[in-house]
């Protein structure tokens, strides 16, 4: 009898210290339902959480230091350096374990279904569509950056802040698939996620970016077509007016293909 009580005892010990773990730990909710993409932003935002405490250390050294009379710009800059990256990590991180700030007063009594269908809008039709839009601004900023060289205001601060800022592109893409997946997870709520679907749920991101990548392209055959052509020249030849509608041509044409491949994989399943 002793011996049935220790062993409940300790079954119920272990079921609540998970209990409170996953209560806890933002990343460990809803684990199994977790994708690839969940897990990678996960295991980013663990690892950036370590700049908080070297942070913490950075801002105190430079305190001491000054009442000391010695100001270290360089650290002043690190400080910028290690806010910036833990904090842009922690928007995708927050995206992921739907441990960002909500006002939810009426969300929190909707189904499920109901929920999905909003968050389905706010991911495809709002978020995703500024990430994409902000990675591409930020490519061409860090690129610019790194061209020129780009250092600190001082002369003893760290002079490498092209790598900062090409960072930003690299974090706003993480936060990309951190939102994807979240759409995805979302989807399957309210039916068996296919190809077609996610486009339709992200659309305008979608088509968004099948137009940059239209440009792009492009852009580099007239390029490479056309050397002597001035660079600022390129992106106004008439092949490169049009690329919206290419965008949503090469958007429309994979919607109706992946729809009729679903449709004919369920039909011989």
């Amino acid at each position: 009898m002793t011996q049935d009580y220790t062993d409940v005892k300790d079954h119920v010990s272990y079921d609540t210290i998970d209990h409170v773990t996953a209560i806890s730990d933002p990343g460990e909710r809803d684990r199994d339902l977790h994708l690839w993409g969940d897990r990678l932003m996960i295991n980013l935002g663990n690892v950036a959480a370590w700049l908080f405490p070297i942070l913490m250390v950075a801002i105190v050294t430079q305190v001491f230091m000054r009442k000391a009379g010695h100001n270290m710009a360089w650290l002043d800059d690190a400080q910028w350096w290690l806010y910036g990256s833990a904090l842009l990590t922690g928007f995708g991180y927050a995206i992921t374990t739907n441990s960002h700030v909500r006002v939810d007063i009426l969300h929190s009594h909707y189904s499920d279904k109901k929920k999905a269908r909003i968050e389905l809008f706010a991911l495809g039709w709002c978020l995703i569509p500024f990430l994409i839009m902000m990675t591409d601004i930020l490519i061409h900023y860090a690129y610019a950056s790194w061209v020129a060289g780009e250092g600190s205001d001082s002369p003893n601060g760290l002079h490498g802040l092209y790598m900062l800022k090409m960072l930003l592109p690299a974090l706003f893409m993480a936060a990309i698939i951190a939102s994807s997946t979240v759409l995805h997870r979302n989807l399957a709520v309210l039916g068996k996620p296919a190809l077609w679907s996610l486009f339709l749920a992200a659309f305008p991101a979608v088509w968004f970016a099948a137009e940059r990548g239209a440009y792009y392209l492009l852009w580099w055959i007239t390029h490479l077509s056309n050397p002597e052509l001035k660079i600022r020249r390129v992106s106004k030849e008439p092949l490169l007016q049009g690329t919206v509608w290419y965008g949503l041509a090469i958007v429309l044409v994979l919607i109706v293909a992946s729809f009729l491949l679903s449709r004919r994989n369920s039909s011989k399943a």
